[in-house]
């Protein structure tokens, strides 16, 4: 009877597997046929392949504007056009307007994030977290950012030889900077990794972002399989890091209410929302002020899990915008001595002073910044869910609701469609008179409603670092100009064997 009832179930799975792996086929669109039980995603359960470069490969292994793939045993469909792409989280927004992502407000309130809220509660929280990213809040918070950069220089000149060069690994420093800087400027804490790599805040960041077997199945879980996070989180299975997070924001806004402190910074603003039921929109005004339109269903947990979140979108990217763009300087001498040119002459301007101010005057900065996030996009891809039936323009093909839709933003920002010589690291393709590229492929932020809120003081954070770099040390150049290697793991890019560059203190003239 065993035997019986296992060849059975051998039997039903073989029917099942080989009726799901023909859904586009059914379909009608055009796929990339499941060689394996993990579709695309094989080389990723192989450790050969992050789960971006499995899609990237997906990408490069197709012509077509639209191709249904497999990731695991959900069927998806891979966007690869780049119009089509933009139109999905722009002008029919509407029916893409969730990620189709785990969320359960009720159960596990942390997963109640700026991500991955749906439909109106979604629309709610981005109208009201909005003024929190103005230009007059990060210029507020711009003193605590200069603070930290002066304790990543620090950290840098105690490492360096006072005579000659030496090789550092750039990902890992920038990564305590960033760390650093979101525990001040998000959470509201005084740390100092550099110093005090053991401090709570920055041993919770470094275990979030450990590829271990349970954070890998958990976040493929919630990504490929929300149902499955359901059960997970039913059974009491937590995540210990954003539980952390959560008992660190609780006792922070314990303290501030209890000894009526003001600090500027994330934290306050999300403590105007709950109170006041907004937030002050004069960026000289911080202090919190109970209002009977409060915002009352914005509790500790949905503040933390915001905090949370900004943490994970901001970390490991303002991090390797940094790391990424030095490496690249370090590989065109000309670039170099512009950034370089650039950042002495608006110093001067400024009689010295970094301010808000001055780095906004550093344009050929901004052309670098954008170069990097081109090649090397925060997240490599990004993903929606089909909320209604859409036909595709100009075809028969309808994308039924439910359908899951991945876009390989490092395929398309690598295009040659898009971007001629994709893998040269050329700031200057963005000026207006040098424009040779297509601008409809460019969307390192995403764009439409769920475009990156952060993205000005992700952008700030990394300014900030880059310029104090070049103020502070000589860049080697490299003999050999090398592409980065993608290691095999992490939703975000990895480089393999880190980011290193050769590094000098400048002379003081």
């Amino acid at each position: 009877m065993l035997l019986l009832l296992l060849f059975a179930a051998s039997t039903l799975l073989v029917v099942y597997l080989r009726w799901n792996y023909t859904h586009w086929q059914r379909k009608g669109f055009p796929y990339i046929e499941a060689k394996t039980p993990l579709g695309v995603l094989y080389s990723v359960v192989k450790r050969q392949r992050s789960f971006g470069m499995a899609i990237y490969d997906a990408y490069k292994s197709s012509k077509e504007k639209v191709v249904g793939i497999y990731l695991l045993t959900r069927p998806a469909l891979l966007v690869r056009d780049a119009q089509l792409a933009r139109d999905v989280m722009t002008k029919d927004f509407n029916s893409f307007h969730d990620r189709g992502v785990y969320v359960d407000e009720e159960k596990n309130p942390m997963s109640a994030t700026l991500f991955a809220l749906k439909g109106s509660k979604w629309k709610t929280l981005r109208t009201k977290l909005a003024p929190s990213f103005t230009s007059g809040k990060l210029k507020g918070m711009f003193g605590t950012i200069e603070e930290t950069s002066y304790r990543m220089i620090n950290h840098l000149n105690n490492i360096l030889p006072d005579n000659g060069s030496a090789e550092v690994e750039l990902k890992e420093i920038s990564s305590t900077y960033a760390v650093d800087i979101i525990a001040s400027v998000i959470f509201g804490l005084e740390t100092n990794s550099f110093e005090d790599p053991n401090n709570l805040f920055y041993s919770v960041s470094y275990t979030a972002n450990q590829p271990t077997f349970k954070s890998v199945l958990r976040g493929t879980c919630s990504v490929l399989y929300p149902n499955l996070e359901k059960f997970f989180v039913m059974l009491g299975c937590r995540d210990e890091a954003s539980e952390t997070m959560k008992d660190i924001a609780r006792k922070t806004i314990e303290y501030r209410e209890n000894n009526n402190v003001i600090r500027r910074d994330m934290l306050q603003l999300l403590l105007q929302l709950r109170n006041a039921g907004k937030i002050n929109t004069d960026d000289n005004e911080w202090s919190v002020e109970t209002a009977a339109d409060a915002f009352k269903s914005m509790s500790v947990e949905m503040i933390a899990a915001q905090l949370f979140i900004f943490y994970l979108g901001g970390f490991d990217t303002t991090s390797s915008v940094i790391s990424f763009t030095i490496y690249e300087l370090s590989q065109y001498p000309e670039l170099l001595a512009k950034a370089n040119r650039e950042v002495e002459e608006t110093l001067a301007k400024y009689e010295g002073k970094l301010s808000y101010e001055c780095l906004q005057d550093m344009k050929f900065l901004d052309l670098c910044l954008m170069e990097t996030v081109r090649k090397y996009p925060g997240l490599p891809i990004l993903n929606r869910e089909c909320t209604e039936d859409y036909q595709i323009p100009n075809s028969k093909m309808v994308i039924k609701k439910g359908t899951g839709i991945i876009i390989s933003l490092f395929g398309i920002h690598r295009d040659p469609e898009y971007f001629p010589d994709p893998l040269r690291y050329d700031p200057e393709r963005f000026l207006e008179e040098n424009m040779n590229y297509n601008p409809v492929g460019y969307m390192p932020f995403g764009e439409g409603p769920h475009h990156c809120i952060a993205q000005r003081m992700g952008k700030l954070n990394a300014k900030v670092a880059i310029a104090q770099i070049l103020t502070n040390f000589e860049i080697e150049i490299r003999d050999k100009p090398t592409e980065i290697e993608v290691d095999n793991y992490s939703v975000v890019l990895v480089a393999k064997g880190g980011i290193n560059v050769r590094l000098s203190k400048k002379k003081i003239n």
